[in-house]
């Protein structure tokens, strides 16, 4: 029986994030010269938003969200967990596994408390970005269960946008179907209904360092100053 590798084991569909970001934004230039925030998710789907505001010649800034990974089985995800306390919670596998709610709460605060030293140390003193009654694009380099993404969608919502669109190269179909049927837009390239991990999609697909994800948003600053 072949297995993931033998399925993808011809030309990757994406090159890298930044070609992955590229083709994205081809989609999504219906929205230039709007008020867009476009908002990657640290650290791989900054990289790929940085091509998105580039192209659309948007502001660019960064959410950071944090895996609940199970204690005994960390790479599954319980849910995810933003800088600023927004959660998503798979319950069905809460329930699964037996998990208290306060084993929950323990785990989600350790999560918080990392995403808010991971958003500090990118952001550095900037204030966070306007959200209210703009159209926001939440960016990651791929959706399997989407629980960042989830996590990272529940905090936008609170700042008020007038649009929110939830935009990656690859997501899981389910995932993909799920997020629509909670009213989010969702905007990718491929939708598989057999969806293997994320890095087999691309043929480069590197760590994405702090320095990188703080050069990118640099770089976006600078771009939409000389735009202006």
């Amino acid at each position: 029986m072949p297995g993931a590798a033998d399925a993808l084991s011809g030309a990757r569909p994406f090159v890298d994030r930044c070609d992955a970001g590229q083709r994205l934004a081809g989609v999504l230039s219906p929205l230039r010269g709007q008020d867009v925030l476009v908002l990657g998710i640290a650290r791989g789907g900054v990289p790929v938003a940085a091509q998105i505001a580039r192209s659309l010649g948007s502001e660019l800034d960064v959410l950071v969200a944090r895996k609940i990974g199970v204690p005994f089985q960390p790479e599954l995800a319980l849910g995810a967990v933003t800088a600023d306390g927004d959660r998503f919670t798979n319950l069905a596998l809460l329930r699964e596994l037996k998990l208290s709610t306060w084993l929950l709460r323990v785990l989600a605060d350790e999560q918080r408390a990392e995403a808010r030293l991971s958003e500090e140390r990118l952001r550095g003193r900037r204030r966070p970005p306007r959200i209210t009654g703009r159209t926001v694009i939440v960016v990651d380099d791929g959706l399997a269960t989407g629980a960042t993404m989830r996590a990272a969608l529940r905090s936008v919502h609170r700042g008020g946008p007038s649009r929110v669109v939830a935009a990656a190269p690859v997501v899981a179909r389910p995932t993909a179907q799920a997020l629509r049927g909670e009213a989010v837009e969702v905007v990718c390239i491929l939708e598989p209904s057999r969806f293997f991990a994320v890095g087999l999609y691309y043929e480069h697909f590197e760590p994405v360092s702090d320095d990188a994800v703080r050069e990118l948003l640099a770089e976006g600053i600078r771009s939409v100053r000389v735009d202006a």
